[in-house]
């Protein structure tokens, strides 16, 4: 097939491509959301800094670096250097978290070495660290970027947390591929969830957008693989246990065991020619 720039075709795809918003560099501000990881955590850098000076001048050039990438991002009220500054200013409190983070990781996994190794490799913290430099973004209102951030270590880990979702301290995730954490999602202090947990909404539509549409976790709860909360009501209250495959709908008080209670029979013929039958 042969195309002329006459074409409505391609004087559509031509206006398209004049309409859309200039990209961003979103390949740059994951590479400085990894830069800024490198520097809190030195377990994760090759080339770590030895000198005070020269963490501080590090630092200072990672804030102008964001604040030049801003620029090329519609800011709703402070300007690109404000902005940038307010978010080098988290970097104490954001350090602290995750060295909470990677302590609840540690004291979890009996796979565990220690805490280093959990900050080097585990890709539960490394999630959890790229969430709380995107959710920062996210409380400064700076659009698009959080996200690109937050899909960034999505695509690394197979942990999708939006950057809204609001995270207290000491937050274990185990393995956690084909973990969900939505946008309105709040997780207390001390949580842990394995992997494949969804923590969503019970119904999708664009009328909910800027309602609380995904569950509350209050503190010490424990949810194992492939569990799945729904709803903006739902609440699941603190020190309960929510069991592998459970499909929770409604609030569940404080200190609940809530499990998917499956029968499995198993039936086997002594002859090994047999087919083996297998009834879940």
């Amino acid at each position: 097939m042969s195309f002329s720039s006459d074409s409505p075709f391609v004087r559509a795809l031509a206006r398209a491509h004049q309409q859309v918003a200039a990209p961003l560099p979103a390949a740059a501000f994951c590479q400085l959301a990894e830069q800024l990881l490198q520097l809190l955590f030195p377990e994760r850098t090759g080339k770590p800094l030895l000198r005070a000076d020269s963490i501080a001048a590090t630092l200072i050039q990672q804030q102008n670096d964001l604040a030049a990438l801003l620029t090329h991002v519609q800011l709703p009220e402070a300007t690109p250097a404000a902005t940038a500054a307010l978010l080098m200013a988290r970097l104490p409190h954001l350090r602290d978290a995750l060295l909470h983070d990677a302590a609840a990781i540690a004291a979890a996994d009996p796979a565990a070495q220690g805490t280093e190794e959990v900050i080097s490799t585990y890709p539960g913290f490394y999630a959890i660290a790229m969430h709380r430099i995107a959710h920062a973004l996210y409380q400064l209102q700076v659009p698009r970027v959080p996200r690109i951030i937050s899909e960034y270590a999505h695509q690394r880990t197979g942990i999708d947390i939006h950057p809204g979702a609001r995270i207290g301290m000491a937050f274990c995730i185990d393995h956690g591929t084909g973990l969900v954490i939505g946008e309105t999602a709040v997780i207390g202090s001390y949580v842990k969830i394995f992997q494949g947990v969804t923590l969503g909404a019970l119904s999708v539509t664009k009328e909910l957008q800027g309602i609380k549409r995904h569950p509350t976790i209050e503190d010490h709860v424990v949810i194992y693989a492939g569990a799945t909360i729904l709803g903006g009501n739902t609440v699941v209250g603190s020190h309960s246990i929510i069991g592998g495959n459970v499909w929770l709908t409604d609030s569940v008080p404080s200190h609940s065991r809530v499990y998917h209670r499956a029968q499995i029979h198993v039936t086997r013929t002594e002859d090994p020619t047999a087919d083996i039958m297998f009834s879940i």
